[in-house]
């Protein structure tokens, strides 16, 4: 059965309102009993101020952002839609724990500024969505979604690929006071290339996969789409249509320089095929993935330093 996410909130929005108010009733009564019992009548007052109750009230974009990152979850497996709790953090995989919505199987999941694949994280959240809510309501749901989100874009998907872009790692690392549990293998500012993994599903082949399986992929298809622009330029009339493509361009020119540089660190740390231990923590293990040294391509220079993980 279909559902509405904002008919949801409204139902969390009202529990949370109640909850308050009950609790502030309670602190109130036993406020009087204790100014009742010590003598404290003219002294003090039972009222208790709305600041003062402990109980959170409903926040739309607190929630949204707690659901994206639930949902994410569900997509490496750490949660399941079929039992509560945490599924998987280390040890054995059980794919059987998951039947309503499958995890992602390499632990991979790229993060594109455009949609260049059908399995990228914004496809994979719609899809979860549509699981959970319903086909019918889906793109209620969607436009529900962005516009908790206060990030810019034309549409519910792409303001939800922009926020993943943007501001979904920084708002995970946030939440994990910067010890993240999913890592974001980042090429650089110009968002050449961005793939998410989770640390608990890492082993040694990971590098290897992301630069075969996803970075190579990426590559081509953003020299895909620089041969599309640089086609609109030369052939289009539409001075609209050719300013648009010209900006592309230039885009796709500096994520493709980025990549060549990100490619070559890869490409190093791929074959090092590093192991973790979870017991190391995170800080430890995050850092064995930074700082990676490459040859530059101009003779005599010094060698150049290139971090794998975004900077927490």
């Amino acid at each position: 059965m279909a559902t509405l996410i904002s008919d949801k909130f409204k139902q969390w929005q009202e529990k949370c309102i109640n909850r308050h108010g009950e609790l502030k009733k309670y602190e109130e009564e036993l406020n009087s009993i204790y100014i009742k019992i010590y003598g404290l009548d003219g002294v003090m007052t039972p009222e208790v101020n709305d600041t003062e109750i402990s109980v959170c009230e409903a926040d739309l974009e607190r929630e949204i952002k707690s659901l994206i990152s639930y949902a994410v979850g569900c997509m490496f497996g750490r949660y399941s839609l079929d039992e509560e709790g945490l599924i998987y953090a280390g040890g054995e995989w059980q794919f059987n724990r998951y039947k309503t919505f499958l995890p992602d199987v390499d632990n991979i999941i790229p993060i594109t500024d455009e949609e260049y694949f059908n399995d990228d994280i914004v496809c994979r959240f719609v899809d979860f969505v549509k699981v959970v809510y319903g086909e019918d309501t889906l793109e209620e749901n969607l436009e529900f979604i962005a516009s908790a989100l206060g990030v810019k874009g034309k549409s519910s998907r792409e303001i939800i690929r922009n926020y993943f872009i943007n501001d979904f790692y920084k708002d995970h690392c946030k939440t994990y006071k910067k010890r993240p549990i999913y890592w974001l293998f980042d090429s650089g500012k110009q968002n050449g290339f961005k793939t998410l993994i989770y640390m608990h599903r890492y082993d040694k082949d990971t590098v290897g996969r992301i630069r075969t399986n996803y970075l190579h992929k990426t590559q081509n298809a953003i020299e895909g789409a620089l041969k599309n622009a640089e086609y609109i330029i030369s052939s289009s009339t539409s001075a609209v249509d050719k300013a648009k493509a010209t900006k592309d361009r230039d885009k796709y020119i500096k994520q493709l320089n980025e990549i060549k540089i990100y490619d070559q660190a890869l490409a190093h740390v791929a074959l090092k095929r590093i192991d973790i231990d979870l017991d190391d923590g995170v800080k430890h293990n995050y850092q064995l993935f930074q700082g990676v040294e490459i040859s530059s391509e101009d003779e005599g220079s010094k060698k150049k330093k290139v971090n794998l993980l975004a900077k927490i």
